[in-house]
Order: C-alpha cells, then structure tokens, then sequence
C-alpha cells in the first residue's frame, strides 16, 4: 500500500510498517467512529418528539419573556386565548426536557444522549439558558413590579 511495503493498522488507522512513519498522524488515514453520528431513524420517539416540541418552546418562551419584561406582562391571550395556550405549552416543554435531563443525570452520571445530528443536546443546553433567562426575567419583575404574573388574565395583566 506505500510505496511496496506491508501495512498494519493501528489505533483505528492503516500507518506504513515502518515505526519511524508512524510517528507522523499526517501518513495515516483514520476511519470514522462506528458509532460517530447517530441518524433520524434510529432515534427514539421521544428524542425526536423532545427535539420537535422544545424547538418551537424555546422561541416561544423567549418572546414571552421578551414581553414579560418590557410591558409586565406576558403574552396576550391571542385569538380564542391560543397564544396564551401555546405559551404555556411551551413552559411546560422546557420544564419536562429539563426535568428529563436532571433525571438521567441523576441515573446515569452524564446528560441526555446528543441525540441526531446533536439537535437534543442543543436543545438541552438551550432550554438551560431560557431556564436561566426565566430566573433572571422573573427576578426583575419581582424587583420592578412587586410581583410574577399569574398564567390566566386578570387584572394586572390583560384583565
């Protein structure tokens, strides 16, 4: 395979014979993990329903959050109250992958799975950060306001 000699393969590469070529990671060719990307297909329904419904959660609770703080509010109800709905959905999406991913790194001592193509550990480490953009949010509103808006419409907020 080079220039006449014999190969073996080492560590996953096919590196001359020679011990002084191997030395060199530029001459070996590496092969790609068995297990190196993890396809649609093979994952499990919940991962892929965790994926899809915390990927329109995330903006949504975002633009809640947006709102929150500039008017004191949250979202209005929207027509038939659907965007209050969807708002609330959306809480508790992130609240149940959050909660999955504290359970399994409990059981496991390591997160969720990557999940295809790393999109459920994208959107495990999202939801992290509008978890903590809700604690910082809320606090604000605490501070500024004197309290958190309930979920259904009252008074305070589109009452």
């Amino acid at each position: 395979m080079f220039a006449g000699k014999s190969s073996f393969i080492h560590r996953g590469s096919i590196a001359p014979q020679n011990p002084h070529l191997a030395k060199f990671p530029s001459r070996a060719l590496h092969f790609a993990s068995p297990r190196a990307e993890k396809s649609l297909s093979s994952s499990s329904t919940g991962e892929i329903a965790a994926i899809a419904g915390t990927s329109v959660a995330i903006p949504v609770v975002a633009w809640s959050l947006f709102t929150l703080k500039t008017t004191g509010c949250g979202l209005p109800p929207g027509p038939g109250g659907s965007l209050g709905a969807l708002e609330g959905v959306s809480y508790l999406a992130i609240g149940a992958l959050i909660a999955w991913s504290i359970y399994t790194k409990a059981k496991t001592g390591s997160g969720l799975p990557s999940g295809p193509y790393g999109l459920l550990g994208a959107v495990e480490g999202a939801s992290y950060l509008v978890l903590l953009g809700a604690l910082v949010v809320f606090g604000l509103q605490f501070i500024d306001h004197g309290y958190i808006p309930g979920p259904l419409p009252n008074e305070q907020c589109y009452g």
